[in-house]
């Protein structure tokens, strides 16, 4: 009667087992949930070009966060730490010159800000800048290293006629100063980075937001982000899985992106 008794208690106590359909339900809870974070909270982004080296290399998967640049809403602002673009930090954008685009550029010049560049060295509203985080790895251009004394031109790389017309409209003496609502973006490699002074400024409704951290960084060719045949991403696949210990740069993994 005893052991009777105890297996009916143990009966009552045990959870019921997760039926099919409820096993379904909560794994549909899960993707939602994960879609829903990844559509509108962070999004996944890799690096494809030298511009922002050393702060980010070629291969660098990093998130980013799409919250904090977004136009505050009126029913959750409180809620969500919105806050507007600050100067000298790191943001993806889309690019205003190619549609559909992912860039990323450091900010140099917020709306109203003063720019100008003199023997590559950046001049912003009459203070010269240290910028430990720039790198030039190659020769210099006349038109970028004294920005923009110089009219653009295809001889010096600018072949965005739009910009080339619009570039005078915004020069004030030797500075080009950065109307409301638009940013002035460059590569932290300066001498290779195609940006701002290529093609043009950023409007505010372009940018997506901040990079967070490094969650995985893989080293990989100048031009892989250019392949697009099947075969030609199947054979990095490939090598991406063959490598993937020995290649994989282990020590920029959660970096945080300054």
């Amino acid at each position: 009667m005893a052991n009777k008794a105890q297996a009916t208690k143990q009966s009552s106590t045990e959870k019921p087992r997760e039926t099919t359909v409820e096993f379904f339900a909560s794994l549909a809870e899960v993707l939602v949930t994960g879609l829903f974070i990844i559509t509108f909270v962070v999004q996944a982004f890799a690096i494809p070009s030298a511009s922002m080296e050393d702060t980010l290399l070629i291969g660098d998967h990093l998130f980013v966060n799409r919250v904090q640049f977004s136009t505050p809403s009126r029913w959750i602002g409180r809620l969500v730490p919105y806050r507007d673009v600050q100067r000298d930090e790191p943001a993806v954008f889309l690019s205003p010159e190619q549609p559909g685009l992912f860039l990323v550029k450091r900010i140099i010049g917020i709306p109203g800000d003063r720019i100008h560049l003199r023997n590559d060295v950046v001049y912003r509203n009459g203070q010269q800048l240290v910028e430990p985080f720039v790198r030039h790895k190659r020769e210099h251009n006349p038109y970028t290293d004294n920005f923009p004394a110089l009219a653009p031109s295809e001889i010096y790389g600018v072949t965005n006629r739009k910009w080339a017309r619009e570039l005078p409209s915004h020069i004030e003496g030797e500075d080009i100063v950065v109307p409301p609502g638009y940013y002035f973006g460059m590569g932290d490699n300066r001498d290779v980075s195609y940006d701002s002074r290529f093609f043009g400024l950023i409007p505010r409704e372009n940018l997506i937001g901040r990079p967070m951290f490094i969650y995985w960084s893989f080293v990989t060719p100048d031009d892989q982000y250019d392949v697009h045949d099947f075969a030609g991403k199947i054979s990095f696949l490939a090598h991406t899985v063959i490598h993937f210990f020995d290649e994989t740069r282990w020590s920029r993994t959660l970096k945080v992106v300054r």
